[in-house]
């Protein structure tokens, strides 16, 4: 009798985790970076996502780290120097916030909304001049989560991705309600060190580092990069917590870390830095220009 491929040669379907209920924005960028053969597991804090992937739950991790109108997601910038782990990949991912309500539910009879602050702050336009009084949640998905769960909720509304929808009884009632609607996060995507994708493209490096405590250290730091023709296209500072007022440095640039370039770049650098940390060299993703439907 035919039998179908062994457990081992089948293709497994990569797993992997996000924070955030089902139907948060970090699953809906997932789908769009990895496509739909994948296994979502969300996780409730950002901290538990890093652990899930430390702990070989999970192949991957995708995490927000910045987004053009809210700024740097700082705990998730802490947690990839902290751990160590190789950046594969970058998504920028456009914002649409959808206001949802359960079924039957007129938008005329919301009277309150729940969600994140952040997405609660970016559309606050829209809900002042309606007149909705808001009721911040640790989470977009998770404020579906509950309003579905409420019978009772007729006059109750949440702000989230359009992704909730497929989870939760809910109903989108209006969508991209945001101030601005411009509204992209770039998403990184992580992986264990030894994991890296073979055919992996590396055009473009992050790394961090904090200076030594010389005058010009963070100068020379920066002119290095210039002599040896690398482009920075971003560099943030973020305090060390067990040294008050010292700073490590987040940088990227274009090049790859296996470049000459690069590596006579880095090796120059431990003259003005110290806690030198390549986190990932990975395919630059494309930047949007304007609103695109999420």
């Amino acid at each position: 009798m035919a039998t179908g491929p062994k457990e081992s040669e089948r293709k497994r379907v990569k797993k992997v985790a996000f924070q955030g209920e089902n139907g948060a924005y970090s699953e809906a960028a997932m789908y769009r970076f990895f496509g739909e053969d994948v296994e979502p597991y969300p996780c409730e804090l950002s901290e538990d996502t890093f652990e899930s992937l430390n702990s070989g739950q999970v192949d991957f991790i995708i995490v927000p780290v910045e987004n053009s109108i809210a700024g740097n997601v700082n705990v998730n910038l802490d947690l990839i120097y902290l751990h160590n782990f190789f950046i594969i990949g970058e998504l920028y991912f456009p914002i649409n916030h959808c206001l949802m309500a359960r079924p039957g539910v007129a938008f005329e009879d919301i009277k309150v909304v729940t969600s994140h602050p952040v997405a609660l702050a970016q559309c606050r336009n829209f809900l002042n001049k309606h007149k909705i009084k808001i009721v911040p949640e640790y989470d977009t998905a998770g404020a579906c989560q509950m309003l579905s769960l409420n019978d009772t909720a007729t006059e109750h509304g949440a702000i989230a991705s359009a992704l909730c929808e497929n989870y939760y009884d809910l109903e989108i009632v209006k969508t991209n309600i945001q101030n601005v609607k411009i509204n992209i996060t770039r998403f990184l995507v992580l992986c264990p060190p030894d994991h890296i994708p073979k055919e992996l493209h590396r055009e473009k490096t992050s790394m961090a580092f904090s200076t030594k405590h010389h005058p010009g250290a963070l100068f020379n730091c920066l002119k290095k990069f210039a002599q040896h023709g690398l482009n920075l296209t971003k560099i943030e500072s973020r305090p060390i917590p067990n040294n008050p007022f010292a700073y490590n440095f987040f940088i990227d640039f274009s090049g790859s870390n296996r470049e000459d370039n690069v590596l006579d770049c880095l090796e120059e650098l431990g003259a003005d830095a110290n806690n030198i940390k390549i986190l990932g060299s990975y395919p630059s993703g494309k930047k949007l220009t304007k609103a695109h439907s999420s």
